[in-house]
C-alpha cells in the first residue's frame, strides 16, 4: 500500500483547511440543489392503487398514516424469492430512527412484488419494523418503473429495480414529488439526506423555501426519539 506524503501538522493543517473550502462549496452547492428540489412541479396520482400488509388492504394514502409526507423506497423483492436484495438489505440497514422523520410530517415505507408472506418472514429475519406492504397484485412497480409487467425469473430477484419515491398528500389527495435510483440512493439514510428529498425539506427557517412553508428554528426541534410529544 502507498500511503499519502507525510507531512509536518502545520503543512497538514494548510492542507486540510484548502480542502475544508472545497467541502464547504459542495455543502452550498447541495443546499441550492434541496431548494430546486422542493420547487420541482408535482404530478397527481389519481389510480387506486392496493397493497397487502400485514394487518390487511392498504391503498397509497393509508401509507401515509396520516402525515402530510411519504417517502417510498422501492425494495427489490422478487415473487419467486425467499430474501430480498442484499444491496436494498444494507440500505434499509442504515435507515434512521422513524420519530425524527415523524417529527417532520413524514412517514417511511417498502414496497415490493413479493407476497407479503414472504415480506414478513424477512422482515422478521431482518430485524425491522419499517412498515412493509406488497404490490404483488397490483401494477405499482411497473407503472413506477421498478418492475417488470411479467416477473423475469431467470434474472436477479425477477426483474425487479430499486428506487426511492416522494410523495406529498394534500387531504385526500397525494402527489409524486420526486424519485431517484442507482448512486443517488448510495447518500440515503440520515434524517437530513431524507428531509432534503422531500418537497417541505427540512422545515428549518435557514432554508430556501417557498413562501408559506411550514419552517422552525433549526435544532430546536430535535429530540431524542422517546422524547417527542404530539407527533403522530
Amino acid at each position: 500500500m502507498n500511503l499519502p506524503p507525510v507531512v509536518s501538522e502545520t503543512e497538514w493543517q494548510a492542507a486540510r483547511e484548502a480542502l475544508l473550502a472545497e467541502e464547504k462549496e459542495a455543502t452550498r452547492t447541495r443546499d441550492a440543489l434541496a431548494a430546486k428540489r422542493r420547487r420541482l412541479p408535482i404530478v397527481r396520482i389519481d389510480k387506486d392503487y392496493v397493497f397487502d400488509g400485514p394487518d390487511g388492504k392498504a391503498r397509497l394514502l393509508d401509507l401515509f398514516e396520516g402525515r402530510r409526507q411519504l417517502l417510498l423506497y422501492h425494495f427489490m423483492f422478487g415473487p419467486s424469492r425467499d430474501a430480498g436484495c442484499d444491496g436494498c438489505s444494507m440500505f434499509v440497514d442504515q435507515i434512521s430512527h422513524p420519530a425524527h422523520l415523524h417529527a417532520r410530517d413524514t412517514s417511511f415505507a417498502l414496497v415490493s412484488r413479493a407476497p407479503i408472506a414472504k415480506i414478513e418472514a424477512y422482515r422478521k429475519r431482518m430485524g425491522w419494523t419499517i412498515p412493509w406492504y406488497s404490490s404483488a397484485e397490483s401494477d405499482f412497480n411497473v407503472d413506477f418503473g421498478v418492475g417488470p409487467e411479467t416477473p423475469q425469473p431467470d434474472v436477479y430477484q425477477d426483474g425487479e429495480t430499486f428506487g426511492l419515491s416522494v410523495f406529498l398528500r394534500d387531504g385526500d389527495s397525494v402527489f409524486r414529488t420526486y424519485f431517484t435510483t442507482a448512486r443517488g440512493v448510495e447518500t440515503l439514510g440520515s434524517v437530513w439526506t431524507f428531509l432534503d428529498l422531500t418537497p417541505l425539506g427540512r422545515q428549518e427557517s435557514w432554508e430556501d423555501s417557498p413562501a408559506g412553508y411550514p419552517q422552525t428554528k433549526p435544532y430546536e426541534w430535535w429530540r431524542r426519539h422517546d422524547e417527542y410529544e404530539s407527533v403522530r
